[in-house]
């Protein structure tokens, strides 16, 4: 197998286990991030498999960057098969007339530009290459189908990740460039270790939320990725059994 991948926000989190996971099951993997210390980190968890990874420091809001970034894929592996839009963030839970135009423009900047810079650098290389191709996959969310309280941001920018999904879907698909979503509900990382002690629900009150092993999340993106370019999965929600999504809490 010499299949490349490209992986965003691999310095930790979903990120980090979906390169691990790719890596594992024989994938060359580009690991993108704005930490080298937590790329280094990614790197080392992996094991003897590491030594099939490539880690690129790059901050996605910046389209440079990102330039830099595929330059530096295409002059390692010389193509580039699978690419993991999955870098985001959030902002505190707040009240959404207390968010600063700062923090929302962060959001976008992250979790929607970034996702479209490296698409379109994607795009450029996949169409370019022989054999012509490869899937990009979306890091979604079930704030993609349903918003949290106070999320006005990061929500906003998931269901635009939807939109970004299907567009990319129906203009790669010429290019035999397939384009998925995974949209995730509660993976335990960092990012969610809050919900141990309780979030906020949409009646007002806090509840401890159940959370899943972030290597499911993993695995399932080694089995979108491993499909051939004739298939695809365009839409997946994988998510804590009995977290609150599914009816009305």
């Amino acid at each position: 197998m010499n299949k490349i991948a490209l992986v965003t926000g691999a310095g930790s989190g979903i990120g980090r286990a979906s390169a691990i996971a790719l890596l594992d099951a024989g994938w060359h993997v580009v690991l993108a991030g704005r930490r080298a210390d937590a790329l280094a980190q990614t790197v080392v968890e992996a094991g003897a498999a590491g030594s099939r990874a490539l880690a690129v420091p790059t901050d996605v809001r910046e389209a440079a960057s990102v330039k830099a970034l595929f330059q530096a894929t295409r002059e390692r592996f010389g193509r580039l098969d699978l690419l993991f839009n999955n870098a985001g963030m959030g902002t505190p839970a707040m009240p959404l007339e207390d968010l600063t135009v700062e923090q929302w423009k962060n959001v976008v900047d992250i979790n929607l530009t970034g996702a479209f810079l490296c698409t379109q650098e994607a795009f450029r290389l996949m169409k370019d290459q022989s054999p012509r191709g490869g899937r990009i996959i979306n890091n979604g969310s079930i704030s993609a189908h349903a918003p949290r309280p106070f999320s006005a941001p990061y929500t906003a920018t998931k269901h635009a990740i939807t939109g970004l999904t299907k567009a990319t879907s129906l203009d790669g698909r010429a290019y035999d460039i397939a384009c998925g979503q995974i949209d995730i509900g509660n993976a335990a990382t960092d990012m969610t270790e809050r919900m141990t002690q309780g979030v906020i629900q949409p009646r007002g009150d806090m509840m401890v939320e159940p959370r899943m092993d972030v290597r499911h999340v993993a695995n399932a993106i080694v089995q979108m990725a491993a499909l051939p370019l004739e298939s695809n999965v365009q839409f997946m929600t994988i998510m804590a059994t009995k977290m609150p999504f599914v009816g009305r809490g």
